[in-house]
């Protein structure tokens, strides 16, 4: 699923070609790809797109009339683009490039696999979504309105600012410890921190050099304090090596793990990760055993000498 680092370089490369420019005519090949139904898809057809912007790891489109484009692309969602656009008449009928009607259809070939969920053609070119595998998880809505773009969000922390700033530690902390979870569970959800996945929180961990199962109630402060750099310098730097590896093109082939990361490395977990991992496996087990002996005497073993009981009768 395309995270933090993925979306931005996704909204910078949007952004350097559709900012400004007109989105001429919709087309959805998915009839569940569109979950709302307040608005008609064809209410921005030849509107300008005026914002762009993240919204955890959604892409937000803007338009006129505070009308939002909300994308999710989920786990195998991918957008795609075309600098030369096919001619594809508008919902009204007009073609754009002074063609005729005919061959505007002509040249609007049919989706070439199940996989193309819409196209989005806009003055300049084409941009596409496409989503693998057989079950479509990808979505879109279309809503008009701030609260409305806001009732989407999953309510976690931003990370970074509209300026870049990262969070301070302070709140970090907070938010961390406002629930006991593992680490690993803590850094994706999206009602505690926005934008991280199973991915880069791997890496986060990694870098840190924490066990994603030990618990978050349990961090000493020199643990804490190691696990906010590592999630400000791995994002940041993440960010970094993908604007270098696109460099200025469409981001095309995003994938979840990349050459680079540490997952790949898991086989060679330092020992403070096994150590730790044990610890907290031992501590959780010293905490459960009392109590489910103390349900098998108060509930089990009652029922099974009165079982025995009544069988030797």
């Amino acid at each position: 699923m395309p995270e933090f680092p993925d979306i931005t370089v996704y909204l910078e490369a949007l952004a350097a070609r559709i900012l400004d420019h007109t989105l001429e005519r919709v087309q959805l090949n998915s009839p569940f790809l569109l979950r709302t139904a307040s608005l008609p898809i064809t209410t921005i057809e030849g509107k300008r797109v005026l914002q762009l912007r993240r919204l955890g790891k959604r892409i937000c489109f803007g338009f006129p009339d505070e009308c939002w484009l909300v994308l999710h692309l989920m786990i195998a969602g991918r957008l795609h683009w075309k600098d030369s656009p096919v001619l594809l008449p508008t919902s009204s009928g007009k073609v754009t490039g002074g063609a005729n009607r005919s061959t505007a259809k002509a040249q609007f070939p049919a989706p070439k696999s199940k996989n193309h969920l819409a196209t989005f053609q806009f003055d300049n070119g084409i941009l596409s979504l496409t989503e693998a595998g057989t079950q479509r998880r990808a979505s879109l809505h279309l809503v008009r309105g701030e609260d409305a773009v806001r009732a989407l969000d999953r309510g976690g922390v931003e990370l970074f600012s509209q300026t870049g700033k990262f969070l301070d530690l302070q709140t970090f902390n907070k938010v961390l410890r406002s629930e006991n979870h593992t680490l690993k569970r803590a850094l994706t959800d999206p009602r505690l921190f926005s934008g991280i996945g199973n991915a880069y929180s791997d890496e986060i961990l990694w870098q840190a050099r924490l066990s994603p199962v030990k618990l978050s109630g349990k961090l000493t402060d020199e643990e804490a304090r190691r696990l906010y750099h590592a999630t400000c310098e791995t994002l940041l730097e993440w960010v970094e090596r993908l604007r270098t590896e696109y460099n200025g093109t469409f981001p095309e082939k995003v994938t979840a793990f990349r050459n680079g990361h540490a997952r790949p490395l898991q086989r060679t977990v330092p020992a403070l990760w096994r150590q730790d991992s044990a610890d907290t496996l031992r501590h959780q087990r010293d905490q459960l055993l009392p109590e489910l002996s103390d349900r098998w005497e108060a509930t089990r073993r009652p029922r099974a000498v009165a079982t025995i009981t009544r069988r030797l009768a």
